[in-house]
This record gives structure tokens, C-alpha cells and sequence, in this order.
């Protein structure tokens, strides 16, 4: 059973001009949206492309919710982040890595907390810790500064005296930098440190009162330690006390001991404490724990049918007993609030009953309104505001960040459903070019696979250089399939990836295919594959299974499940997924590498990886290069992108592999050689 659902092929007059790989770069993305405590302005981080600067550049801005003028608040060249209104609106908080010729704290190029006035006016350093600010937040009275910094701490044990005494090498372990809490007093400008315990700090929490701290902590900075050895710790600043929650309910009866904890966030009631842990192949869980120096109780909170839990961003709605989070839903994202009372589940519902694909939030301080960003079909991410009580009501669209999208040849964006081999139900996001209908002809299809692969693909319009509608422009049609293992469609969904990998996948992504092969939309002649992260191991296993398509881009892809246990830096992921470590599922290794079958491979294939990616690390790369070039001579290129990590960061980069997918997938696929 196949349908098409949502394709719209209204056609817009005003829409004259073709998308092009340069407009991805004048594209603005909404982050950190932040709710002014009376509901009249809002602010947000803004992020664009500065060819100059060869980065990707965040500014913040301001908007008046009524009269929708929108104003842009800071100019430097570094990046700004986590703006904070003060409770009173007076100020605005927020880091920044600033420089000046003195090249001294707090304008040595690391993160410190800087103030301005409401308007923007009278920037001012707040802290000048020489190795910078991690995080910070302000005291709901807005008269303490509470921040982390950063402190080498030496190590001891019976080799630390070797170690120092052979300097010159790098070890595995003997120093780590952990983060101490301060507090500064914003009345007199005097500062002290809390907590200065030797652990590393992750994330913490203020209550309201400024009684209790939450923090998570490691004992050092690997995040292997954070996957699986991280804890909630409970500082009382009265009794100087620490408290460390039983960590029973999201590690020994979790559905693996590999969980990212994440979101602390306290009620007003400044007992009541929300906070999440997230897992590679199982579902992220959300709990309330009431902090009792004598009976702590923890309640996890019971998802809503088929909701996904997606992102930290969890909030207590004022004035409610609601805590309130982000959920992914079938290819949307949306806001979800569930009541708790005395630490018992009540009701949980959907604030915005229109379809959302939503990035960050907040409420009002009275709680009535919320403010979110949202990605919609016909616009990239804008500024929304609802009212938080009624679900029915319409958002009203505050901002146009990235007006020159009226005149774009937008793409037809539609959810495509099939029926995966063994009778389950998938579905992906189908985009067509602007004006396409069936009776043009069939299309040469673009097979765009999303990362994680505990992700989805959202139901909304993207131009990114992993192939949505720079492609779609050029006369393509772009599948992104939300594959077994996608977040928003339920529990089973998710982990019957889990001991499957380089199967069930596969199978689904390939059903896929030939549903819009059997719709009359995609020529099966002309077919090609990309994907970054996951999505470059999917490419990988796609191409070792069928010889389907004629060209492959495999970004940051895995290739060897044993290497990437040895080498990647959250290697819970593979444990999670294999089910157990190397030696002890020896052929659920083998099964789920590419290079147990690279011997299939006849596809041409384009290779990018970051030089310096720690997630996926260049040896899979250089060992598929190895493996096509020199031994199945298949034609190949390795594009290594100099001093990058797990995403590409520069300008430059970012081009290259937009200009390097289109050029080898038209000569590979379409046969065109200029």
C-alpha cells in the first residue's frame, strides 16, 4: 500500500529565482529564542555565513512582539550565545569571545558574560576568567551571578610522578579540566567559588531560592565517562552537603547503561527537579525528582503515544505545575507540557495543536504565552508566538529573518509513505522541483539520508549541504527516508534498528526507492546516494548491498564497526547498537561493517571527512579510499578537509562539498562532463 500525502504544487508568481549553493550560504538559522518576562520583546541568537571570516557568524537580535520591528543587538566578530533576560527586563545576559591588543582577560578570545541594557546599549563584561566561561545563569532576585569556569586538575596515582617527569609525551590520562562554580555578587562586584571539587561539569542548575545546585558531573572530561559514568549531584549551599541521585532507573534498569544525562531544570517550588537522559537506538526518558535530604522520590515521566523526546531544553511553564519539553512527532517537532502533581503524572498535551517543526522556546514569565522558533514548508526557521493555554489558538509569525525566500523557486515538500519488506509502515520526506508534475517524466532521484540514526528528517523546508533543495532546484527528486531507528514514530519503531544494522535499514531505504520508481516519479537508471554521519555509514551500506546507484557522496561514514568502537569518542553508540563489545558479539561486528562486503562495491564514490573528527575518525575514510582505489578500482575521491571536526565549520569547506557533490553526481548519473 503506497501514498503520497501533502504535495503541493501551487506555483508562486512572485517566485522567479532558481536555488542556487550560494543561497545556502545567505540562509539565517534562529537559535535560543528568549521570551522578555512581560511578553513585548523577544531575542534570539542569529547565525549567518561571513565569507570573510570564512565561519558561520552568531549575532543576537531583538524583535517587539507588537509592532514586529526587529533590531540586531551585538556586531562583533565572535560568536554570541545563551542570551538571558534579567527578571526585571532591564538587562540582557549572554557570552561572548571577545579580543582587544591587550589580549587579557575578559577579552582574551575565551567565553565570558557580558551585560548589555535592554535596548542594547552599554556592553559590559561581567567575569574576565582567563580560561573562560562555560555556562552561566543569573539569580531570579538578579542580584547573583552564578558561572563555571575552568581548572586544570593533576591527577595522582602511582605513575604521576612518572609522568611528570617525562613531560614531552601525551598520555591517555593524568590531567583533566574540571569546573569549578562561582558566584558573583552583582551589588558589590565581589566574587567566590561554591563548589570546587575536582569534578568535570556538564551542566547545572540554580533553584530559585538559591538553596540548591543541581550539577551533572564526570570525574573527567571524556565523554565515554558522560555516556555511561556521569551522575546528578544535589549541592545544598546551607550545609555545604552533597547528594548524589540514585542512579538505579536510568542505568541498570535503562535499556543500556550508555545515557547522556541532560536539561536540569527546577520547579519554583525549588524542590521539584526535571531532567532528561538520552540513548543511541532506545528512547530518551524524562524524570521528576523531588529532592528530600531524607527521601528523594524519582517519577519518569510516561511519552505521549509515538513521541520521541528531542533536545535539553526543559522547562517548568510558570505559574503551572507543567513541565514542558520538546517532542519528535512524525517528522514535526512540537511542544508538549505535562502536569505533576506531588510527583505523580497527570495530564500531558500538545500546546500548539498546528503542525510544528519547532527549534527552541520560551514562556512569558507569567506562563500565558510562549515564544518558539519554527521551521515551516514555505520559510527557514521565523519567530512564532501562541498562547500557552489554548492550543486552538493560530500562532501569530513575529519575524522574516530570511525575507529572499518570497522569491525562490521553492520545492514541492510531501510526506511519501511504503511498506518496508517485512510489512512495516515508513515514511520519508519526498521533495520535487518547483512546478514538477508526473506528466514531465520520471526524475533522477537523490537518496539524502539523515544522520544519528536516532533522528529524522524533519517535514520542512532545508537547503543543506547534505542535498536538500540544492538538488530539488536542479531537476532532481531528493528522498530523506525516515528509516527503522528515526525518532517521533514510536518506541518499536526506534529500536528495531538495534542489533540490525546493515539490514532492516537498508531494506526500508530501498522499499522506499522502489515505491517512487513504481509511482512513475524517479528513473532507476539515474540514482545516487549521499549522507554525513550515519548517513555516510548508510552510503556505505547501501553501495556494498546494490549497484542500484550510479554515484555515492559517504560524509563522515563508518566503515568498520570495530574500528569505530576502538577510535570514536562515544563509543556506547556502537556497544548500544552491536548489542555488546567486539569480543563478545564478534559476528554482529562484521555484519554491521561495510568492509566486511566493500567487495560489492561498484559505485563510483566521493569521500569527505573532517581531519580532525573525533566522532567518526578519518581511518574509515582512508580505509574505504584503500579499498576502492587500490584494490576494487573503483572510481574514487578522498576529500579531507583540513583542522575540522564531526561537521564543517568553514566557509570554504562547506562550499567544496556542495560544488564537489553536484560535479561528480552530474558526470556519474546525468552524463555531464563540464
Amino acid at each position: 500500500m503506497f501514498t503520497l500525502m501533502g504535495l503541493s504544487t501551487q506555483v508562486y508568481a512572485n517566485q522567479a529565482n532558481k536555488i542556487t549553493i550560494d543561497d545556502f550560504f545567505d540562509i539565517g538559522i534562529m537559535k535560543q529564542v528568549r521570551f522578555s518576562p512581560n511578553a513585548k520583546h523577544a531575542i534570539w541568537v542569529e547565525s549567518r555565513w561571513d565569507k570573510e571570516l570564512d565561519k558561520a557568524q552568531a549575532d543576537l537580535w531583538k524583535v517587539d512582539t507588537k509592532t514586529r520591528q526587529a533590531q540586531r543587538l551585538t556586531f562583533s566578530n565572535e560568536n554570541e550565545s545563551s542570551p538571558v533576560w534579567s527578571a526585571d527586563g532591564q538587562y540582557i545576559y549572554f557570552l561572548s569571545k571577545r579580543t582587544d591588543t591587550s589580549e587579557k582577560a575578559p577579552f582574551n578570545g575565551k567565553n565570558q558574560v557580558f551585560r548589555m541594557t535592554a535596548n542594547g546599549n552599554d556592553i559590559q563584561p561581567l567575569t574576565k576568567e582567563v580560561k573562560g566561561v562555560n555556562a552561566f545563569q543569573i539569580s531570579q532576585d538578579g542580584k547573583n551571578l552564578y558561572f563555571i569556569g575552568n581548572k586544570t586538575v593533576e591527577e595522582t596515582d602511582q605513575w604521576s610522578a612518572m609522568r611528570n617527569s617525562h613531560s614531552a609525551p601525551e598520555y591517555g590520562h593524568g590531567s583533566h579540566d574540571s569546573n569549578p562554580l562561582h558566584v558573583l555578587d552583582l551589588e558589590h562586584y565581589k566574587q567566590k567559588t561554591l563548589i570546587d571539587d575536582g569534578k568535570v561539569v556538564w551542566q547545572f542548575s540554580v533553584n530559585q531560592d538559591q538553596s540548591k545546585i543541581a550539577r551533572i558531573t564526570t570525574e573527567d572530561n571524556e565523554l565515554v565517562k558522560l555516556e555511561g559514568w556521569s551522575d546528578i549531584d544535589i549541592f545544598d549551599i546551607s550545609n555545604q552537603k552533597h547528594q548524589v541521585l540514585q542512579d538505579t532507573q536510568w542505568r541498570q534498569q535503562a535499556p543500556s547503561p550508555y545515557g547522556w544525562l541532560l536539561g536540569l531544570s527546577w520547579h519554583e517550588d525549588n524542590h521539584n527537579l526535571a531532567f532528561r537522559i538520552d540513548f543511541d537506538g532506545h528512547p530518551g526518558k524524562l524524570f521528576i525528582a523531588d529532592i528530600n535530604a531524607n527521601n528523594t522520590k524519582i517519577t519518569e515521566l510516561t511519552r505521549p503515544d509515538k513521541v520521541t523526546l528531542n533536545g535539553d531544553d526543559l522547562k517548568w511553564r510558570p505559574d503551572s505545575d507543567e513541565i514542558c519539553y520538546r517532542g519528535a512527532i512524525e517528522a514535526k517537532v512540537k511542544i508538549y507540557c505535562t502536569e505533576f502533581d506531588n510527583v505523580q503524572q497527570q495530564e500531558t498535551r500538545s500546546v500548539i495543536g498546528a503542525d510544528t517543526v519547532v527549534g527552541s522556546y520560551d514562556f512569558s514569565q507569567s506562563g500565558k504565552k510562549v515564544a518558539l522558533s519554527h521551521n515551516g514548508l514555505t520559510h527557514f526557521s521565523d519567530l512564532f508566538i501562541a498562547d500557552a493555554n489554548n492550543r486552538r489558538a493560530k500562532i501569530k509569525r513575529i519575524s522574516d529573518i530570511n525575507s529572499q525566500v518570497s522569491q525562490w523557486q521553492l520545492p514541492q515538500i510531501s510526506i511519501v509513505k511504503w511498506t518496508a519488506p517485512d510489512g512495516s509502515d515508513v515514511e520519508g520526506i519526498l521533495e520535487l522541483p518547483h512546478g514538477y508534475t508526473k506528466t514531465q517524466g520520471r526524475l533522477p532521484l537523490v537518496v539524502q539520508i539523515h544522520g544519528g540514526p536516532t533522528a529524522a528528517t524533519p517535514y520542512a523546508l532545508q537547503h543543506r549541504s547534505y542535498g536538500r533543495s540544492t538538488f530539488s532546484a536542479d531537476g532532481w527528486a531528493i528522498l530523506s527516508p525516515n528509516y527503522r531507528g528515526s525518532t517521533g514514530y514510536g518506541d518499536k519503531f526506534l529500536t528495531e534498528l538495534v542489533g540490525r544494522e546493515h539490514d532492516i535499514e537498508v531494506n526500508d531505504i530501498l522499499a522506499g526507492v522502489d515505491y517512487l520508481i513504481a509511482e512513475g516519479i524517479v528513473d532507476e537508471d539515474k540514482m545516487a546516494v549521499m549522507g554525513w554521519s550515519n548517513g555516510g555509514y548508510l552510503t556505505n551500506a547501501l553501495i556494498s548491498t546494490t549497484d542500484r546507484f550510479k554515484a555515492a557522496s559517504s560524509g563522515a561514514g563508518v566503515f568498520d564497526q570495530r574500528l569505530q568502537w576502538m577510535l570514536e569518542d562515544t563509543p556506547g553508540h556502537v556497544v548500544n547498537f552491536m548489542e555488546g563489545l567486539p569480543w563478545e558479539k564478534p559476528e554482529a561486528y562484521s555484519h554491521g561493517s561495510s568492509l566486511t562486503k566493500a567487495n560489492n562495491i561498484t559505485t563510483p564514490t566521493l569521500i569527505h571527512i573532517g581531519e580532525n573528527d573525533q566522532r567518526v575518525p578519518v581511518g574509515h575514510a582512508q580505509g574505504l579510499y584503500r579499498a576502492l582505489r587500490h584494490y576494487l578500482n573503483v572510481p574514487v575521491e578522498l576529500v579531507v578537509y583540513p583542522g575540522e571536526g564531526h561537521g564543517l565549520n568553514h566557509y570554504q569547506h562547506r562550499k567544496a562539498k556542495m560544488e564537489w557533490d553536484k560535479k561528480w553526481f552530474d558526470y556519474y548519473v546525468l552524463g555531464i562532463e563540464d
